[in-house]
């Protein structure tokens, strides 16, 4: 908040016989910069709405794939990275690296924060729930909702939620680089939502565990859509390419929901032929092999 200068002319007010007692701030009034936020996420949405982005028809005619783009894609999305690990959100060269996926069961809690209310909380737990069951069922892996021994925390909270933030993460992931939680507790405002995943190890591609943030001050719509994401992301798909369409991962927005091309990339990436630390040469000829067995050869 800015002061400025009380200007030359103004005049002492009378003073009350009593002096008035400020009200204590309602704990559910939300902040100026919540508010600004909540406001400049809503006109984002209505934004790419009105341009027909943010599709929720997960493909059609309109957007084929042959086995060939599918595998291409699957090399871009699964094998290289959107940022350097270990350098916040510094960009990664590009390179293709290894196959990175879960080996035990998902397990996902939601932890959210005191600035959402209790009908948007019921209203994702529910979409959080669907949308779980749909991924484990497409991988072929098992992913479930839980409220204790969780290993992929899903954290919804906004600006007015940072003390949660905080403690969350402490209990969460106390070993999480500093680099990684800075960003966390001070997401930059073009970021809507992000993962981080852990491997067992630094010489591991297996994940064990994950921590997901989604600004609660996003409207429905692209509240669901970072669930859409970053789940799918925790899971291995970590980077995003401006070839793959139709898909969610691609940072010209055009669709909001996880698409059937992107259910086949998971098909792909957890299938068993394919395991944690394979290297893009090893895997290449097994990925072009399952993408001509999903496409059939042809365009999907």
């Amino acid at each position: 908040m800015l002061t400025e200068p009380v200007p030359a002319d103004t005049k002492p007010q009378t003073r009350p016989e009593r002096p008035a007692v400020p009200e204590p701030p309602q704990a559910d009034t939300p902040s100026a910069r919540a508010l600004d936020l909540s406001a400049y996420y809503a006109r984002v949405q209505e934004d790419l709405l009105a341009r027909g982005l943010l599709r929720v028809d997960g493909g059609g005619i309109d957007t084929p794939f042959t086995d060939q783009m599918l595998a291409r894609n699957f090399e871009r999305i699964a094998l290289a990275e959107e940022y350097t690990r270990g350098a916040g959100l510094q960009p990664s060269s590009g390179a293709l690296g290894e196959i990175k996926k879960w080996g035990i069961p998902v397990r996902v809690e939601v932890i959210f924060g005191d600035s959402l209310s209790a009908e948007d909380q019921a209203q994702d737990l529910q979409t959080l729930g669907t949308y779980t069951r749909r991924l484990s069922a497409v991988s072929g892996h098992p992913i479930s909702m839980v409220s204790s021994q969780a290993n992929f925390h899903v954290l919804v909270m906004g600006e007015d939620d940072k003390d949660q933030l905080r403690a969350a993460l402490d209990r969460i992931a106390p070993g999480m680089e500093a680099s990684s939680r800075a960003i966390f507790l001070n997401l930059p405002r073009p970021i809507h939502c992000l993962v981080v995943a852990f491997a067992e190890s630094n010489s591991s591609s297996a994940y064990r565990q994950a921590v997901a943030l989604v600004r609660s001050e996003h409207p429905d719509l692209s509240r669901r859509a970072c669930y859409h994401e970053e789940l799918a992301q925790g899971l291995g798909l970590a980077n995003d390419d401006p070839n793959a369409r139709p898909s969610i991962f691609n940072d010209d927005e055009e669709f909001a929901l996880l698409t059937s091309h992107d259910e086949l990339l998971l098909k792909i990436l957890y299938n068993p032929r394919l395991t944690p630390g394979m290297s893009a040469d090893q895997a290449r000829p097994i990925v072009r092999t399952l993408a001509i067995d999903l496409t059939g050869g042809g365009p999907s």
